[in-house]
């Protein structure tokens, strides 16, 4: 994790305010406006757009670093606000989403970016002396039911560790958590997972702080299985088991993981929490500190009617990383055992990294899914909207690209003249993609693409899906039946 992060959205510009440089005045922007020229206000279009991306952290309670609530909290942050959302899909963006818009899918779950138009406009009011405008046209204030609100919604089952004490001067530790029972009395299946952390920290900017010094678990690795004593098999810590269960990693900044709707995760009834992956990191005081676990579980009597596809994507062995040298690549590649539903793409890199994209090829077909910026600070996942996750069919080569940049340009990085190969630690490096999939029998590969081509008609091409373009055409070839016969039926 990379030391002296000061993680505030006006880090670099505060001074340049106080020098004189921030917004200027609104009558001199009055002024200085063309006639006619329709005037962007706070009340009336930064507000929506406010309370839509950035509320939900930037509020009393919220973990950002101010509120940014009222015209009164915004304004003086307002050539800020300007520069943070114009920064583009790289490390310090905010809201902090890295998709890069002009390549792949574009639709995802709990996406909070701002669209082109919205940066414009936000860059425009700035630049116009961030007027309020007409009180009238200010949008009722969000309503929160606390501070720490589940981005789920109220989880059907939260589940809690054991304190721990990070002390102020400790180094970064890896170990075990204690093992936590589930209280479960009956079988059930999981739709969404979230992960917080709940502690004492307040935000700072001094020090060896992760996100303004609000946490200190920096990622957990862990797994249910059904007793703390439990030893599960080499290959279920790898491909799990109708026992055990590994789930997606813990991160700082990672948002909840959505489980297909035809695919839940099932939790066993008198499952325990076991990790003996834990990375801590101090943020330069005495921090207490908890996980809570909050599950959205399916109704009594679900059942999958698909089943999760277990494989790996990435290289954690042959990781070259030269000192003082930007735009490094990495590639690695894995070819699909049966037809597949890419349900998330969430790339993994460390201190170093700063780009992945995922590519699917299908004979000459090659298609770019998805290309994100990168920060350690601030590790997504990006769930792709249920009819927009690629289906892909047998023998699909995906191909991740990794870039790195090991100069001084990435902030990141303690000290770019190191060379730096494969590890744990965050100077050292990892390239994977821990995404979520899920495998499809041939028949429910063939209902997928036929509902796919159903709702995109008239397209000869479907990104994410290289063979709906043949599918079409025998949906289009297909005898349809006539009157006489459709009256006989």
């Amino acid at each position: 994790m990379r030391l002296n992060w000061k993680w505030t959205l006006g880090l670099g510009l505060a001074a340049a305010t106080a020098a004189g440089l921030g917004a200027p005045s609104g009558l001199k922007a009055q002024q200085s406006a063309g006639a006619g020229a329709p005037e962007i206000t706070y009340t009336k279009d930064i507000a929506p757009i406010i309370q839509r991306s950035c509320e939900n952290c930037h509020r009393p309670g919220g973990g950002g670093p101010m509120p940014l609530t009222t015209y009164e909290e915004v304004r003086p942050w307002a050539r800020a606000i300007k520069q943070r959302t114009g920064i583009g899909p790289h490390a310090g963006v905010m809201p902090p989403w890295y998709m890069e818009k002009n390549i792949g899918i574009q639709k995802y779950k709990d996406d909070p970016s701002l669209s082109a138009a919205e940066v414009a406009k936000v860059a425009k009011w700035a630049d116009s002396g961030a007027p309020r405008g007409n009180p009238a046209d200010m949008p009722p204030p969000k309503q929160y039911a606390d501070a720490n609100t589940w981005r789920i919604g109220t989880p059907d089952l939260i589940v809690k560790t054991k304190d721990i004490v990070v002390k102020a001067n400790s180094p970064d530790w890896w170990g075990e958590i204690e093992p936590v029972p589930i209280p479960l009395d009956e079988d059930r299946y999981v739709l969404a997972v979230e992960i917080k952390e709940v502690n004492n920290a307040t935000m700072h900017n001094g020090g060896r702080d992760t996100v303004g010094g609000l946490f200190v678990w920096h990622h957990l690795i862990y797994r249910t299985q059904p007793g703390a004593d439990y030893v599960p098999t080499e290959l279920e810590t790898v491909a799990g088991s109708d026992n055990v269960v590994n789930w997606p990693v813990h991160e700082v900044g990672r948002n909840p993981d959505y489980f297909d709707p035809k695919s839940a995760v099932l939790l066993k009834k008198g499952s325990w929490i076991f990790s003996d992956s834990l990375h801590t990191h101090s943020s330069g005081k005495d921090v207490t500190s908890h996980l809570e676990f909050g599950y959205k579980l399916a109704p009594k009597g679900y059942k999958p009617t698909y089943k999760r596809a277990v494989f790996g994507l990435g290289n954690g062995v042959d990781i070259d990383i030269k000192a003082m040298e930007k735009d490094q690549q990495l590639h690695a590649y894995t070819v699909l055992n049966e037809p597949t539903k890419i349900i998330s793409f969430e790339p993994h890199l460390h201190a170093p990294g700063n780009r992945m994209c995922l590519e699917a090829i299908w004979g000459y077909n090659i298609q770019t899914l998805s290309c994100v910026g990168y920060d350690h600070n601030w590790v997504r996942g990006y769930s792709y909207t249920d009819d927009a996750a690629p289906i892909l069919p047998k023998g699909t080569i995906l191909h991740i690209i990794a870039y790195f940049d090991n100069t001084a340009g990435n902030k990141n990085v303690p000290d770019p003249r190191n060379w730096s190969g494969s590890g744990n630690r965050s100077i050292t490096n990892m390239f994977i993609d821990l995404g979520n999939r899920v495998a499809l029998t041939e028949e429910q590969f063939q209902e997928e693409m036929r509902a796919r081509v159903a709702a995109n008609p008239g397209k000869d091409v479907i990104l994410g899906c290289p063979l709906c373009g043949v599918v079409a055409q025998q949906m289009k070839a297909a005898p349809r039946p006539t009157q006489n016969q459709g009256q006989q039926q």
